[in-house]
């Protein structure tokens, strides 16, 4: 395990001051005690779901005032890298947590909501060790050739085939990932992430357009080749900004829409 510094180095940066001259600044005290949490959390000392350091045992440990502590922590939660608990403590956050299980899940019922509609049913077709092509290298930060998880699965909301989704993960990570694991697991794919590779997902990018499915995507949805669907590319990364998962998925919205709160 790496170790940890105890007390929080100043990082320094530069700024432009009105006459155009470059000057030196500094991360506030609170954003450096974030940094060191967050290396924390990357080198695994806390894993998800688990309870980390109090306030007060965080402040003894970097040598600084719990009110800097708890601003650290303040801004970790709206991130949702942590969880705070009333009365219990604050805790890594994990997908396997029923608030935060469908956090990356934007398709939502038109009708009801996600909690009535329950947990699609996931049907894996394939799930193989391939080599990157250059633009699945591209996106997860890999060299052209190297070894990738390539899967592909249908998604079945209330009875109707919904989702077709194809998947790549760096094969030195997710090394021994199978189609029956990923079928046989009953909570959310990225909490299976977390248990059994410990690569847990902190943030995505993704990008949403119109498109018309091809022969064999229109035959898994059910649907004609002239239906107009949705296309929903995602890149998911870890912590410190490490690209973990390449995601394109082809939607129906006959009965359902693409939900995101802006804030």
């Amino acid at each position: 395990m790496a170790s940890t510094p105890t007390t929080a180095p100043e990082f320094p940066h530069h700024s432009v001051s009105s006459s155009g001259a470059s000057t030196p600044s500094f991360s506030p005290l609170y954003q450096q005690i974030k940094g060191l949490i967050l290396q924390s959390l990357q080198a695994g000392e806390w894993r998800p779901g688990e309870l980390i350091p109090s306030e007060m045992e965080l402040a003894a440990r970097f040598k600084v005032s719990q009110g800097t502590v708890r601003k650290a922590i303040d801004e970790l939660a709206a991130e949702n890298l942590v969880m705070r608990r009333q009365g219990k403590g604050t805790f890594v956050a994990t997908h396997a947590a029923q608030q935060v299980q469908y956090r990356f899940l934007k398709l939502h019922p038109d009708t009801g909501d996600l909690q009535k509609e329950g947990r699609a049913q996931r049907s894996i077709l394939e799930c193989k060790r391939v080599r990157a092509s250059a633009e699945v290298a591209r996106l997860l930060q890999l060299k052209s050739g190297d070894a990738v998880i390539q899967a592909r699965r249908v998604l079945t909301l209330s009875g109707t085939p919904t989702i077709v989704e194809d998947i790549w993960l760096p094969g030195h990570t997710f090394k021994g990932l199978s189609a029956e694991q990923m079928g046989s697991y009953q909570g959310p794919t990225y909490a299976m992430f977390e248990l059994e590779f410990g690569v847990r997902m902190v943030r995505a990018d993704e990008k949403i357009r119109a498109v018309l499915p091809d022969e064999e995507q229109a035959q898994l949805l059910q649907v004609s080749t002239s239906t107009p669907l949705l296309s929903v590319e995602r890149v998911a990364y870890t912590y410190n900004d490490t690209p973990m998962e390449l995601r394109r998925g082809i939607y129906r919205t006959d009965t359902h829409h693409y939900r995101n709160e802006l804030s």
